[in-house]
């Protein structure tokens, strides 16, 4: 019982100083927004590497991949921010070309893996991050070619995910009768789902109360949206672990896991918020 104790308060101070972290790096300013997700993206990229590598198959350059995508989540956040012109990207798309060609000449049995993993933890991993920066970074106003950072949209994803998992832990505890999807996650229901859905829209009238960019309607279908693609988001990293047998994503969040663990939910959520966004812009 003391054991469980210890690693209940472990766990939950864990979570308290990591939700800080990210909430005052977020809200702070731009810079700190910037270096904060920065870190996330390298560190991210670097477990994905680590644990695809656990792989007798698999042999991908890590630091390399790694700075490839800090590389790529900064020249977004410049491009967007409109501090550097889109010839940011060359570096990266070299970095990319490197990647390939450069397995030409490892010898390796299993090359079209090491490709396919090498791009994967750009496309899964680095680009969702780098996506946030078309969150925070708006247009200044209708009438201007300026941006203003603003930390709401971004903030929003990650507070509806957050009450979205309370939300479906309590429901599901409680109501959770009917398996949402057995054979990669077990312990999720139908009924935790909805009831953590319901959840999150309710938390999307607060954000509507102080941010008129978007209406209460729009607000609730942002938070339908990333609640949705942040669950999918979850069962593609719970597949990832159980192909490479694995439990954790990795050890740096003492009581849970790696950074993935944290941040797999919202790999999907935050390019389907982008999109949600643009195209209510639109119409």
């Amino acid at each position: 019982m003391n054991e469980k104790i210890k690693n209940l308060c472990l766990r939950t101070a864990t979570g308290i100083a990591f939700v800080a972290v990210l909430v005052g790096g977020i809200l702070w300013n731009n810079v700190s927004f910037t270096l904060l997700f920065a870190v996330i993206t390298g560190l991210s990229v670097r477990e994905f590497c680590q644990i695809v590598n656990q792989r007798e198959d698999v042999q991908i350059n890590t630091v390399i991949c790694t700075a490839t995508g800090v590389y790529l989540f900064l020249a977004i956040s410049g491009f967007c921010s409109h501090i550097t012109p889109s010839g940011i990207f060359i570096p990266y798309l070299l970095s990319v070309v490197y990647l390939l060609i450069s397995e030409l000449y490892l010898k390796s049995s299993h090359s079209l893996n090491n490709w396919a993993y090498t791009m994967l933890s750009q496309m899964y991993v680095a680009l969702p991050f780098a996506s946030l920066n078309v969150l925070a970074f708006q247009p200044e106003s209708s009438y201007s070619l300026g941006v203003v950072y603003s930390s709401v949209f971004t903030l929003s994803v990650f507070v509806f995910l957050w009450i979205s998992d309370s939300g479906a832990y309590c429901f599901g505890s409680l109501f959770g009768r009917h398996k949402l999807f057995p054979r990669i996650s077990p312990n999720k229901s139908w009924e935790g789902s909805l009831g953590g859905g319901l959840a999150a829209i309710a938390v999307s009238q607060i954000f509507a109360c102080y941010e008129p960019t978007l209406n209460r309607w729009e607000w609730a279908g942002l938070s339908f949206i990333v609640v949705i693609f942040g669950t999918w988001g979850d069962l593609v990293e719970s597949l990832i672990k159980r192909q490479l047998q694995i439990k954790d994503s990795g050890h740096i969040l003492p009581g849970h896991g790696g950074i993935l663990d944290r941040f797999d939910s919202s790999l999907l959520a935050i390019p389907a918020a982008v999109i949600y966004l643009y195209t209510i812009t639109l119409l």
